[in-house]
Formats: C-alpha cells, sequence, structure tokens
C-alpha cells in the first residue's frame, strides 16, 4: 500500500483540520497555526518551488534553526517532489557544510537569516546551486537569493495560472520507496556517510513506533532538539502529526545562546506532555533542577534528598520492580514526598509533563532513577539514522532501568556474533535488524551500503542482548571493541561513560587496547579541578612538585576503579588502563574529535594522539609520572 510523507500529512488534515499543529513564538506569545493554515502555506511554497525549477528527484539543503518554516518547508519540497538534505546548524566548519552540500549534489537551499552567512561564504565552491531561499527578510539580496515571501507569492500565482490538481499531481506521484531524506550521520570513523531514507522508512517508523507509546490529538510537545536530528524530525514531528497533536518549537534568539536560554521559559509556557532529550540536555536539566533546589535553603534541600532516597530505593529499576517485596511500605511515604516536594519542581517544567524519551547516547541508569523519582520519567530509547531511526523504548506501558525497551513492532531483531552467526537470548553480539525502516542505503557509498546492509539486514554497529523476557540492552559499539593481547574482546564505552561519571577530575577519556599487553587511556583532565588541589597543599601550579601532586591526583582517582577501591566491582581490572596520557586541549567539535551527537571520533583522536599512545606502551610512558604528562598540564 502507498504511504508516503504527502499521504500522512494529507490524512492528518483531513482528520483533524481545525486542530491547532504549529506553535511559534516571534513575539510575545506562542502563535498556533491549524493543519488547514499549514497545508495552504505548504501548497503555495510547493507551488513556488515547482515555478522556480524545482523537478522531482532534485536535493534540496534545508539549514535553518527548529521552526516552523523548517516543517512547511520541508513539506513543500515533497510537493515539488524533491529530497530533503537537513543540516545541522552546528555545522560551523566551511568544510563540513562544504562535504554535505557537494557531495549530496544540492541545487537548492533554504536557509535562515542567522545561517545565511555560512553558505554566503561558501557559495562560490558550490556551482550547482541554483537559488537560495532565505526565511527572513534581509536588507539586500546576493545573485541567486531570494526571500520565502517572494517565493510564496510566486506560488500563488502559479496557482492561480494552473489547475490545482496539475500541481497535486506531483507529490501524488511519489512511491514508498522515493527518497525523502538525505540525512548525513557524524561518523565516528570516517567522511559522514548520507543515509538515504525514502517516504515509506519514514511513514513506517512513525507506525513502528507509536506500537510503544500511545498519544492522541490532545498532546503537545516542544521540539528542543534540533529539527534535523532524525529521532527529532520522527518522534517530534511526524508522530504527532499523524495523530493531529500539537507541536511547538523553541522561540529563535539572535544567537545559539540566547535560543538556550529560551528552552526553560518556552517549557513553562507550552506545557508540554513529551520532550525528547539526550544524556547532555538531562545532565543540564538535572543540574539546574538541583540548583534551584539549593537557593530554597538548607531544608529545602535536606527534603529533596530524602525524598529522592526514599523514591529511588521504592523503585528499584523501574516498572514492574517498583514497590517489590518489602519496598511497598514506602509507598505513603513517597506520595507525601511527591506532594509537598516534586509536584512544585515539576512545575518548572509546566506541570503536565508525563515523560522525556531519550535518544543518542546511552543514559546513564542514575539519572533515570533520577527523573522516575521526581515523577518525570526519562524513559531510554534505543535506534540510528540507518533506521530512520527508533528501533525500541521503554515506555509508560513497560520500562527497566539500563534496558533500551521493548522492540518496536513490526520489526525483526536478532543478536548476532563476528561471523554474523545468531546468538540465543543472554548473550552479547552485534544487534541486527530488519523492517521498513531500514534506510535505502548511503548516497553515492555502494561499498558501505553493502557492509551495512545485508539480503535486508541492517547491520548496527552495535552491541547488545536480549533478556529472557524480551528487553534489549545495548551496550556500546560492536565495532569499536577493544581487543587484549590474548584475544579477549571488550567494549570501552561502559567503562569511558563510568570513570566521566564518577571521577570529577576527567572530563573526558578515551581507552585504547588493540591487541597490547595492556590497556591505556587518553584523559582531559578537569584543570581547574587539579589547580585546586595542588594549591589546597600548597605547591605551585608551575613547579615539577605541583605536576607531579597533580598526576598523582588523576591516578589516584582512576585506583577506585581498581583492587580495594570503593568502585572495584565494576569491571575487570585486566580491562582498566595500567597508564595514561594527560592531554593539553579537549575532545570538541571545533577540532573535529567528537561529532554533532557529542560521540568521541575514535578514528581521529587515535591519529591526532598516536605518539602519545606508543610512549604509554614504553618503560617511560608506563609511568604516568612523566614528562609529557607534566607538559599537557
Amino acid at each position: 500500500m502507498k504511504k508516503t510523507l504527502i499521504d500522512l500529512f494529507e490524512g492528518a488534515v483531513k482528520q483533524f483540520p481545525n486542530n491547532t499543529f504549529l506553535l511559534e513564538k516571534t513575539k510575545e506569545v506562542f502563535e498556533p497555526t491549524t493543519y488547514t493554515e499549514v497545508r495552504e502555506q505548504v501548497y503555495e511554497l510547493g507551488a513556488g518551488l515547482v515555478a522556480l525549477g524545482v523537478k522531482k528527484g532534485d536535493n534540496m539543503a534545508l539549514l535553518s534553526e527548529g521552526r516552523n518554516a523548517w516543517i512547511i518547508g520541508e513539506l513543500a519540497m515533497f510537493y515539488a517532489g524533491a529530497t530533503n538534505v537537513p543540516l545541522s546548524i552546528k555545522l560551523e566548519e566551511a568544510n563540513d557544510l562544504l562535504f554535505r552540500m557537494q557531495h549530496a549534489d544540492v541545487k537548492y537551499i533554504m536557509v535562515s537569516g542567522n545561517q545565511l552567512k555560512k553558505i554566503r561564504s561558501i557559495i562560490d565552491q558550490l556551482p550547482l546551486i541554483e537559488r537560495i531561499i532565505i526565511f527572513d527578510e534581509q536588507p539586500s539580496y546576493d545573485i541567486k537569493e531570494i526571500s520565502m515571501k517572494e517565493v510564496i507569492e510566486i506560488g500563488r500565482k502559479y496557482l492561480s495560472e494552473t489547475p490545482m490538481e496539475e500541481f497535486l499531481a506531483i507529490g501524488q506521484s511519489l512511491q514508498n520507496d522515493d527518497y525523502a531524506t538525505i540525512t548525513y550521520t557524524s561518523g565516528t570513523t570516517a567522511d559522514p556517510k548520507g543515509v538515504v531514507l525514502t517516504h515509506r522508512n519514514y511513514t513506517a517508523n512513525v507506525e513502528q513506533s507509536l506500537s510503544c507509546m500511545d498519544i492522541d490529538e490532545t498532546w503537545r510537545t516542544l521540539i528542543i532538539l534540533p529539527l534535523d536530528h532524525c529521532f527529532a524530525h520522527v518522534v517530534g514531528f511526524y508522530i504527532f502529526m499523524s495523530k493531529g497533536a500539537k507541536v511547538a518549537t523553541v522561540q529563535v534568539g539572535r544567537t545559539g545562546i540566547e535560543t538556550l536560554k529560551n528552552i526553560p521559559v518556552n517549557i513553562k509556557e507550552i506545557k508540554p506532555y513529551l520532550i525528547l532529550s539526550v544524556p547532555a540536555l538531562a545532565k543540564n536539566f538535572k543540574k539546574s533542577i538541583e540548583q534551584g533546589v539549593k537557593a530554597n535553603g538548607k531544608m529545602a534541600e535536606r527534603m529533596f534528598n530524602w525524598g529522592l532516597k526514599v523514591g529511588e530505593t521504592y523503585n528499584g529499576d523501574g516498572g514492574d520492580d517498583k514497590g517489590k517485596g518489602w519496598r511497598v511500605l514506602l509507598k505513603p511515604l513517597t506520595v507525601l514526598f511527591d506532594k509537598l516536594v516534586f509536584s512544585k519542581v515539576r512545575q518548572n517544567f509546566g506541570g503536565e509533563l508525563r515523560f522525556f524519551i531519550g535518544g543518542g547516547a546511552l543514559l546513564d541508569k542514575d539519572l533515570q532513577k533520577f527523573y522516575y523519582a521526581i515523577g518525570m520519567p526519562m524513559y531510554q530509547g534505543y535506534g540510528l539514522s540507518e533506521a530512520t531511526p527508533v528501533i525500541s523504548t521503554n515506555g509508560p506501558r513497560r520500562h527497566r532501568f539500563g534496558s533500551s525497551g521493548v522492540v518496536v513492532k513490526p520489526l525483526d531483531l536478532k543478536i548476532c556474533d563476528a561471523d554474523g552467526i545468531e546468538l540465543p537470548k543472554g548473550q552479547k553480539g552485534e544487534i541486527v535488524i530488519r523492517g521498513e525502516n531500514v534506510m535505502a542505503g548511503y548516497w553515492k557509498n555502494p561499498a558501505s551500503t553493502e557492509d551495512t546492509v545485508k539480503n535486508g539486514w541492517l547491520y548496527t554497529g552495535d552491541m547488545g542482548y536480549m533478556s529472557k523476557d524480551s528487553l534489549l540492552y545495548v551496550l556500546g559499539r560492536f565495532k569499536s571493541l577493544l581487543i587484549s593481547s590474548d584475544g579477549e574482546k571488550y567494549s570501552p564505552e561502559g567503562i569511558e561513560e563510568a570513570m566521566v561519571e564518577h571521577l570529577d577530575l576527567v572530563d573526558q577519556i578515551l581507552l585504547y587496547n588493540n591487541q597490547n599487553p595492556y590497556t591505556v587511556a587518553l584523559i582531559v583532565p578537569n584543570k581547574d579541578k587539579l589547580r585546586q588541589i595542588v594549591a589546597h597543599q600548597h605547591l605551585e601550579w608551575d613547579s615539577e612538585e605541583g605536576k607531579k601532586a597533580a598526576v598523582a591526583a588523576v591516578q589516584k582517582q582512576i585506583d577506585r576503579f581498581k583492587k580495594g577501591g570503593d568502585l572495584s566491582t565494576l569491571f575487570p581490572e585486566r580491562w582498566l588502563p595500567t597508564s595514561f596520557a594527560l592531554l593539553p586541549e579537549a575532545f570538541t567539535e571545533q577540532n573535529g574529535l567528537v561529532n554533532s551527537t557529542m560521540k568521541i571520533v575514535r578514528g581521529k583522536v587515535e591519529k591526532l594522539y598516536e605518539d602519545r599512545i606508543e610512549h604509554l606502551y614504553t618503560s617511560e610512558g608506563k609511568n604516568p609520572q612523566n614528562e609529557k604528562n607534566y607538559n599537557s598540564l
């Protein structure tokens, strides 16, 4: 059966014509736009694109903050038969933006006023570009540039002279296998790859996701993740659209920082039922909750922490573990703390938030316990762009901390060993899936497509297992496994996350072992805290004694994971770093050492610090008290 995103949108407008679809704040308040009004704007813009010369199958780029124009812009592209190449506004570097636009053979660009200067700086290197459509009015326009307002006027004129059926026939001619988007992965290993997602990939993933959560037309969300993010795209926008629900976007500031500051204000205004989150945001929210509690004085802080302890004990691992056994006795206390303390905290999130859904990297179990205890569960989901993206999720119906929840339906999932042989439940291996949400392939990259999709099965590159009660557990990258000298394979991610979580002197860490005698670590230390430690010992930071004290402090913290340490039961000692190199600078997006989802790009870090890794396997480097570490401080 044909079901494109246009079919999904038309169905929603037919069923919910007068419901509010989009909410946007450009001045004082959030202004609503109904499903019917959105469709009218989409038709006018889509017709304008056709009149400008956009042809079926053309690739168009979209570079903008999340806002009405983003959503209307993408839908308009589909009505003109085009494919969207959504671009992250975090792509500062000309080469990142340039690579994607050149690689995707982009002919037209939609861009917000805030992002226009990036396009202007590289337009000379983009000979294929025919027109640049700017969302916001500009004092002057360069060659090839045109305002969105003018494109809409051209569209109105086109529709007044052309039968509506003729225009609509373009979008209606799209089939399930026609391309909807080319989304570039941030690439933790090599050049970003363009994930080609079809119209059916999207509509199938909407149906699959709704097998795990119940939402209806009364729901509303505030999308705080960038709309080019596959997760925000499907769960924040298309799922809500399919149900006739409301989608609000964060008020765009003049700068990125200003936009971020609008998030807490907008949350209170919109009172969302659901917020999509990623670990970095979850940590920020937690920090601001704790600061807010602290500001109310010692007594409030004590009450909050006591309530948290009671809640976390009562809840156990969530779901069917909640209130088990003797813990049922804590129920009256949890109700009391909820009424006295946590209900007030929830007001800062609008007071109507049912839950968060966490995507992206794995969400720390302690963070999940924190949010659950205060009555705003943050359910862990799992997916990847190549799967459009949702594969599994926890939700109100079924959840357990530490797991990635139940697999969406319909979807086939198996766990395979390195030779592709299926493993039984409970055994760890690569997560492999098959379903209508599996991408069409990588754009202009048949070799990578062949490596990743075999006989319709998508090899995710992630390691995990299915529990006996059919919950999926994701354990990190299958392909970034470390291999010890005796051939034992183990995943570094869990160890790295635990070290960053528990050791306040370690800001970032990357473990390395490629069939070497021992594991080593590259560490970005927290220099401010190290300076305090050195000063506390009445030593000069720049003196040899000061440097020795700083290195010793880092070593002392790492030793907490080793025999005799308070965290020694977490991981086998042979997987832990025998030695470490302190690095002079952080891994950032600017230096290309983390990608746009804030994951460390292992290959690039290993290449850049090749000499430091080699040094760690010498007798001098094995002892952390060495010149190279001193010089990095």
